[in-house]
């Protein structure tokens, strides 16, 4: 990737809403043909970044480059880009074939061929047999991929996606995360989605950007995001993290600064079943939380912090003591990040 015009520049991008900077001089490429996640939390600045993209907005002050050209001043309408939003916004009077041709006809494509093209977006999304119902004829789900096959049919370079699996339910949303991330790869377009959902962005991206306060705090794969957290927000932010500030690390851990320890990386230590661990610590078992595939162990340690323990439901499972009993957990030196954010480029 490194070298190639990206899908998208963003170059010292800000705006503000009066004293209130939502974006705050934000520099970043986006790669051809990645599935790119801003994820953050309400009012983080992710969504007016997309916006920005899609000419909704007019920055402040910096610039968006489409493919290399400068369309920062250019309508909605002249950037080769398109947008999912959440609501999907279809035309209910249409039936699903005229919704998802719209963007054709819009074009002045003959009726003919945008009825071909649309039928054959359908099939993509594997709604090829819905093209004559209305919008309220079907799923959630199968109007967000009616959504997305209105939006891909016109062969846009950049998809933005706004949140759009926010509106189903948790089975319906597991299920179309894969279905999206199938779809994106078929496609081979950039696909730029913003989530509030940390797992969401997980489990479709090929690179996330957690935004705050305006700003990026972190870049970068997954797997860098979730085990290699820059800071306290993003370590907070992305999945369950414990967090020990300069004191409790110099008396825990043995260094100093702030520093994390994932709950998944931290394990009970037991006289039946002795773990090899760096470092170990005594408490009192707080809490026991059964969540399906794992349970949390919530344990105060004497040391004065309280951490989480997550140990998974299988035949391994050592824990077996309830509220109130003595135990000691165990870690090692390299599942210990330091919270010190690096110095951040946002240039692939």
């Amino acid at each position: 990737m490194t070298g190639a015009q990206p899908a998208i520049r963003l170059t010292g991008l800000t705006k503000s809403f009066g004293s209130i900077n939502a974006v705050d001089g934000v520099d970043l490429d986006i790669v051809e043909g990645e599935f790119f996640s801003m994820l953050g939390p309400s009012g983080s600045g992710k969504t007016t970044v997309l916006r920005l993209i899609a000419g909704f907005e007019q920055p402040t002050s910096g610039s968006i480059a489409l493919r290399g050209q400068d369309v920062t001043d250019r309508a909605p309408f002249d950037r080769d880009v398109n947008t999912v939003f959440q609501d999907y916004a279809l035309f209910p009077h249409m039936s699903v074939l005229d919704n998802v041709a719209y963007g054709l006809r819009v074009r002045g494509v003959a009726k003919r061929a945008r009825h071909e093209q649309a039928r054959a977006a359908l099939d993509t999304v594997r709604l090829g047999g819905f093209a004559d119902r209305k919008p309220s004829q079907l799923s959630g789900g199968q109007r967000q991929r009616v959504a997305l096959a209105r939006a891909t049919v016109v062969q846009p370079k950049v998809l933005l996606l706004d949140e759009p699996l926010g509106a189903l339910d948790l089975k319906l949303r597991e299920q179309m995360q894969v279905e999206l991330k199938e779809l994106q790869r078929s496609l081979g377009i950039t696909f730029i989605f913003v989530t509030h959902d940390q797992q969401e962005a997980l489990t479709l991206s090929d690179r996330i950007a957690v935004f705050n306060e305006g700003r990026i705090e972190q870049l970068g794969t997954p797997a860098e995001i979730y085990e290699r957290p820059a800071s306290p927000f993003v370590a907070a932010f992305v999945g369950t993290s414990n967090i020990f500030d300069d004191n409790i690390s110099q008396a825990l851990l043995g260094r100093s600064g702030t520093n994390s320890v994932r709950p998944e990386k931290i394990s009970i230590i037991t006289e039946n079943l002795p773990l090899v661990a760096d470092r170990a610590a005594t408490g009192v078992l707080a809490e026991v939380i059964y969540v399906g595939s794992s349970t949390q162990l919530i344990v105060d340690l004497d040391a004065g912090t309280r951490v989480v323990v997550l140990e998974q439901n299988d035949a391994h499972r050592v824990t077996t003591n309830g509220r109130g009993a003595r135990v000691t957990v165990g870690w090692n030196d390299s599942d210990i990040v330091a919270l010190t954010a690096p110095a951040l480029t946002s240039r692939p």
